[in-house]
């Protein structure tokens, strides 16, 4: 049987994308094997081998050492196709091309803007670096077999340096949206969520602010970063009304979607985020929920297509605040616009359907 491995120095094993949805979709055809550097040991789930080479605390270090560690056990693993999923790893899937493997590289972000809003890079040099990587990741991206993205415009971008690209957006599963149908969980009327990255760019401050004087319970759950950011938003008169939760588990992020009266989702208009497609907006809409969403062009016209939430200016907490406000005193309509966002996931916007593009690529790539 045809052996496939992917690769991450940064994401848990558990990672939705990459273990739920890809590398369980896979082992239905395919020897599939995940390569992971968490500290949480070897593993066989779901049929999928797990190997952990150990965790390195900060970025320098995970770069140097990790993707040596992981560039090390994919070569044991002599494997017939390999996905890395990291920028960082460029140059692991490079040398694993000129060994003549079969490689390719899940684009998850269009890093080129999104290090034009790093915090921890200098402003000086955010331009140059950006530039610099761009032109590493082209050139890597010439001589590997294919790219995998999430978006259509990352995806144009590569089209330039490799003819083998192809569109694998990060939509909910459907047998999560019908298992959370059967969670038995009381919905909360006065509570609204926010699940993921806990960053300034993701609009929580804005989210904090927007709650100060409305009688509801905002449930936060993910990572800080900066740890700092977290204790500035604790000086704000509304953060007794939050419910930090920090990073769950899938199991705990259904319960609290099933017990949520609708969810966040308003980023601030960066570069990267204006046409991203972020999965808590599809999972909200797959849980029931209506959706408040930032007024970008890309993410109007989804919600707009069934009318399934409100788009308002992420910067502005008033603007939020009314949102969260129409949905509180109007229950039918919250309800009514819950539906219609699951009817939509159910229709157009699921895994199964990218499961399909999935499978084809690769027999794509192995046919060549």
């Amino acid at each position: 049987m045809i052996k496939v491995c992917h690769l991450s120095s940064v994401h848990q094993r558990d990672d939705t994308r990459i273990f739920l949805k890809e590398c369980i979709s896979l082992a239905k055809n395919f020897n599939v094997f995940l390569v992971v550097a968490d500290d949480l040991g070897n593993l066989k789930k779901n049929n999928i081998n797990i190997f952990d080479v150990g965790k390195s605390n900060g970025r320098f270090k995970r770069l140097l050492i990790t993707s040596k560690k992981i560039y090390n056990k994919a070569i044991e693993l002599n494997c017939d196709i390999y996905h890395f999923h990291d920028p960082e790893l460029l140059r692991i899937g490079l040398k694993l091309a000129k060994r003549g493997k079969i490689v390719i590289y899940d684009a998850h972000e269009d890093v080129p803007k999104q290090i034009m809003d790093k915090h921890w890079i200098p402003k000086i040099l955010r331009s140059l670096i950006s530039y610099l990587f761009s032109m590493y990741e082209a050139y890597v991206a010439k001589r590997i077999s294919g790219i995998l993205s999430v978006t259509e415009n990352i995806c144009n971008r590569f089209k330039k340096q490799n003819k083998n690209v192809e569109l694998v957006a990060n939509y909910p599963l459907l047998e999560e949206a019908k298992k959370m149908n059967q969670l038995d969980f009381k919905k909360n009327e006065k509570q609204i969520c926010y699940i993921g990255g806990l960053f300034p760019t993701r609009g929580i401050s804005e989210m904090i602010e927007s709650i100060e004087n409305i009688n509801v319970e905002l449930v936060l759950a993910g990572t800080f970063s900066p740890e700092s950011f977290k204790s500035e938003l604790e000086n704000k008169n509304s953060w007794k009304k939050v419910n930090f939760l920090g990073h769950v588990k899938r199991e705990e992020i259904m319960k609290i979607l099933k017990t949520s009266k609708l969810g966040l989702v308003t980023l601030h208009p960066t570069r990267s985020y204006v046409e991203s497609l972020p999965i808590k907006m599809f999972e909200y809409m797959s849980a029931g929920l209506p959706v408040i969403a930032s007024n970008f062009p890309k993410w109007k016209n989804i919600i707009n297509e069934t009318n399934c939430g409100i788009c308002v200016n992420p910067l502005d907490p008033n603007e939020i605040a009314k949102a969260i406000e129409f949905f509180l005193t109007k229950p039918e309509k919250a309800k009514e616009m819950g539906q219609n966002g699951r009817k939509l996931i159910e229709k157009k916007y699921n895994w199964s359907i990218e499961e399909r593009k999935l499978n084809a690529f690769y027999s794509s790539l192995l046919q060549r």
